[in-house]
């Protein structure tokens, strides 16, 4: 058994180290971004129904159902979700996956999509200062937080992201347009809420999450950076979750077994738990959980799920949960991220003075 486990984290490893990559044939459509933001750019642009704003605001974001979501907060607008995948080749699938799952659970698809090509995710061996940049472009042209989903090689990206916006590699970075794929000649943005210049050092993340990060995955020379970093989670995210697996071959520091070397910690304000995943999660698998959203039963299950720092699922159905753990406790962090953020800037909104309308914001790349 220990040659087995043995040989599948040679193979593991010497896959890890080739990144793959993906064609895609969707056409994006272009947006118009071109407005210079100022104190109110953002906040105009909503236009929402009174009470429509008022039913955002009312919500719990700790307990949203499936009527919820659909029928108030699609309704208004959602903040970017940047996923980064795993480097193993057709692990890009895993995340397309994850993507449709979301999709089919009621987040808009335009909020996932990469606009410079309509890929559902970004390499792991993407720049982090780039995703960095990109970050601050999003928050600057739409005024919400991004969220950050790495998995595996991804995940270990995704910490490496918050660092970059934390300063920790460098002292300034510069914006990158994701429309365009191309940094721009300026390290700051214009504050989308207070109307002023700040560097794109300290821009916040509102929700990071990461599984199977750490192990094998740390061996690959652009994860050589985060050795003794990984761990900690510095304040430039809101809500850190990271999940490992116990005897994970790939992803887990010591395979898992020791849980103090696999357990996240804040550096600063961040809220951060760690989630332990049961035996029977597959490292490269995880991510797979489209045909979640296809039945109600589980769907139902999903949204109204508790989060746990050790999760089991104490209920049958008659179809393939797999993966339902990990998925239903990401998906209830997206949920409430999702409805602090639009209540946020309904706020930012109406404190400004800014009246209602009849159209939605969900209109962009």
């Amino acid at each position: 058994m220990k040659r087995i486990c043995w040989h599948i984290s040679l193979i593991s490893l010497l896959i890890l180290l080739g990144s793959g990559c993906a064609s895609y044939n969707y056409r994006y459509r272009q947006s118009t971004y071109d407005t210079r933001v100022e104190q109110g750019t953002v906040l105009k642009s909503i236009q929402l129904p009174a009470e429509i704003e008022d039913k955002i605001l009312a919500l719990d974001p700790e307990n949203i159902d499936e009527a919820g979501v659909r029928e108030i907060l699609a309704r208004g607008p959602a903040p970017r979700i940047i996923n980064i995948r795993g480097g193993v080749y057709p692990v890009y699938l895993a995340m397309e996956s994850f993507s449709t799952f979301l999709i089919e659970m009621g987040y808009p698809e335009s909020k996932i999509r990469n606009p410079a090509d309509g890929s559902y995710s970004y390499s792991p061996y993407t720049n982090s200062a780039k995703i960095a940049g990109i970050i601050a472009w999003y928050y600057e042209k739409e005024g919400m937080k991004v969220m950050l989903v790495g998995h595996s090689g991804g995940g270990i990206q995704t910490v490496k992201v918050l660092h970059e916006l934390a300063g920790t590699f460098e002292g300034k970075i510069r914006v990158w347009n994701p429309l365009t794929d191309e940094e721009e000649d300026r390290y700051s943005i214009i504050d989308p809420l207070a109307g002023v210049e700040r560097p794109v050092i300290g821009v916040q993340v509102g929700y990071a999450t990461a599984v199977g990060a750490g192990g094998l995955a740390t061996l690959v020379p652009t994860h050589w950076s985060m050795i003794g970093r990984l761990r900690k989670i510095p304040d430039t995210v809101e809500y850190f979750t990271g999940f490992y697996t116990i005897l994970d071959p790939i992803g887990g520091t010591f395979l898992g077994l020791v849980k103090s070397e696999n357990t996240y910690e804040a550096n600063g304000t961040a809220t951060v738990r760690t989630v332990t995943l049961p035996l029977t999660y597959n490292h490269v698998s995880v991510p797979f959980t489209s045909h979640l959203a296809s039945n109600k039963a589980i769907r139902d299950w999903i949204n109204n799920y508790v989060p746990s720092d050790e999760p089991e699922l104490t209920v049958e159905f008659d179809t393939s949960s797999a993966n339902i753990l990990w998925a239903a406790d990401v998906w209830h962090s997206v949920k409430k991220q999702w409805c602090l953020e639009a209540q946020r800037l309904i706020r930012a909104k109406r404190s400004m003075g800014v009246g209602s309308g009849s159209t939605g914001p969900n209109v962009g790349p």
